[in-house]
Order: C-alpha cells, then sequence, then structure tokens
C-alpha cells in the first residue's frame, strides 16, 4: 500500500553541498538519506517531498557539516498482510514465481499458484496445470495476495511471500473461465 507520510528528523548537510540554495541542500541531503531504504514503520521510501519547516543550522565540533531540523514527506510502499496486489511475473523456477509489484518482489510458491498440480516446463519457459491447463509466464500480469511478510533493512533481504489459491486471483483469463462455466451451469439448471 502506497502512504504519504510526514517525518521530522535532523538531517545533516554535508559542506559539498553548501554551494546550493539552503533549500536544495536540504532536498538533496533528505534523499540520499531516505530514499530506496526501508524502515519497518513506514515501508519503502519511494520519494522524498515538499522538504519544509527548516530550522536554522547547528554546526557540531570537529564536523564541517550542518545540521537543520526538518519537516517533509515521504512517498513509501509498505505491503500489508493479506493485502491484494497486481503484480507481474519476472522469473519463473521449479519452485515457484517471483511477482513484482510497486518496489517489491515476492515469491509464490508453486504449491500456491493454483489448486491444481503446478509443473515446471523449462523449454516453454512456464508453469502448467496438470488437469486445469493453466499457465503462467514471465511477463504474465497476475492479482494475488500477500500471505507472509519478512521486511529487512534492504529490499533484497525482505521476504513476502503471496498466494493465487482463492476466486478471483491469478490471471484474469483463469477467472473470466471460472465465471463462464458458472454462468453455463446456472443456465442449465434453468
Amino acid at each position: 500500500m502506497y502512504n504519504l507520510v510526514t517525518v521530522r528528523d535532523t538531517i545533516r548537510i554535508p559542506p559539498r553541498l553548501f554551494s546550493a540554495s539552503l533549500e536544495e541542500s536540504v532536498l538533496k541531503a533528505i534523499q540520499a538519506q531516505y530514499e530506496g531504504r526501508i524502515d519497518k514503520d513506514t515501508g519503502v521510501v519511494i520519494t522524498v517531498l515538499n522538504p519544509r519547516e527548516i530550522g536554522d543550522g547547528k554546526v557540531i565540533l570537529g564536523d564541517g557539516a550542518a545540521y537543520h531540523d526538518v519537516v517533509f514527506d515521504v512517498l513509501a510502499f509498505k505491503p500489508e498482510l493479506h493485502e491484494m496486489v497486481r503484480a507481474k511475473v519476472i522469473d519463473l523456477t521449479e519452485f515457484g514465481a517471483f511477482l513484482r509489484f510497486g518496489p517489491v518482489d515476492g515469491l509464490i510458491h508453486v504449491s500456491q499458484v493454483t489448486d491444481d498440480f503446478m509443473s515446471y516446463n523449462d523449454k516453454a519457459g512456464m508453469l502448467a496445470g496438470k488437469t486445469s491447463k493453466k499457465t503462467l509466464k514471465k511477463g504474465d500480469e497476475v492479482t494475488a495476495r500477500i500471505i507472509a511478510i519478512s521486511m529487512k533493512d534492504s529490499v533484497t533481504e525482505s521476504k513476502i511471500n503471496l498466494t493465487m489459491r482463492q476466486v478471483g486471483l491469478g490471471k484474469e483469463e483463469w477467472y473470466k473461465k471460472e465465471e463462464q462455466k458458472e454462468k453455463k451451469v446456472k443456465k442449465e439448471k434453468k
């Protein structure tokens, strides 16, 4: 989930940024300190916006930098447990598929792709269902649900597990076919 979060922090402005205006220097220093980082409460910081309320600078003896108290906003992405996400398949292996959503990647284990037995076909580069004939290929767009989250200090160390084993999840063509089958069954019962 994307969130706009207001942050108050003391920002170190290194001497190399002193030649720019204070606003530019503060923005560059905040971007270097925050963007791309993970905060366990905020999530993955995508970008820094709107630095404001820049306090008077302080200099610490032995450090040539200036320190300013600043209020600013960050746009962050924090995955939530049980959240539904639209994702793109970026890689397939015999144990599952890696999906990208927002600035993070997640893993959907082969047992969580569908209720059907899925096997990996290395030559075709896809996961295929034994009886349902459902396929999953690199580049496919899917809907999945987050079932486990382990956020670490970096995006690459973090782990997010997903599932597509409930109605309405997976590739759009999968659940459209299921809807058509249900309509046909209802029509036949009438």
